[in-house]
């Protein structure tokens, strides 16, 4: 089962109910703080419409994207880190606050809902569960795919550095 939380923007108000219970959770021990840097949601305001949007937290990435494209909504102007889910070094977004490492949503492990679901008084955020066909990688590589692997190691190595290498790991077995 794949879970997401399906974010309704119309709905949002602000209220950050999902940043303190998200905060709260994630506090060691559990429920003894509150602190929102320490939440996985934040809640990003235009205040000029009155309009919020939640993002939560994703994977962690090595190093800032490339991309610094700018959008316009309703006359003002976004930079794409004002929407992205990544902790990277480049924001503090994401980040723990002492520590400095990065935050990703584990969906409230252990929990039947995301909190930050549960608590929203506004439907703003739904869980949504769905299956995914995994399909299981066979354990031996088609072998396509290894002639390709292969031939890419002797264009770059040299077929007689490739046959010393088989050599050496033949003997080790």
């Amino acid at each position: 089962m794949i879970k997401t939380i399906k974010i309704d923007v119309d709905k949002c108000n602000g209220c950050r109910a999902c940043e303190m219970i998200c905060s709260a959770f994630h506090a060691s021990p559990k429920y003894s703080s509150n602190n929102p840097a320490r939440s996985r949601i934040r809640i990003i305001r235009e205040p000029l419409r009155d309009l919020y949007v939640p993002v939560y937290a994703g994977e962690y990435t090595m190093a800032e994207c490339a991309g610094r494209d700018k959008y316009t909504i309703d006359g003002k102007e976004y930079d794409e880190c004002s929407f992205c889910r990544a902790s990277c070094p480049s924001r503090e977004e994401f980040h723990e606050p002492d520590s400095g490492l990065p935050l990703k949503c584990d969906m409230c492990e252990g929990e039947e809902e995301p909190l930050c679901v549960k608590w929203c008084m506004h439907d703003a955020l739904i869980l949504e569960e769905r299956e995914d066909d995994v399909q299981e990688a066979s354990e031996q590589p088609e072998q396509e795919d290894l002639e390709i692997g292969l031939g890419s190691l002797a264009d770059k190595f040299g077929l007689e550095k490739i046959m010393d290498a088989l050599a050496r790991m033949s003997e080790k077995e």
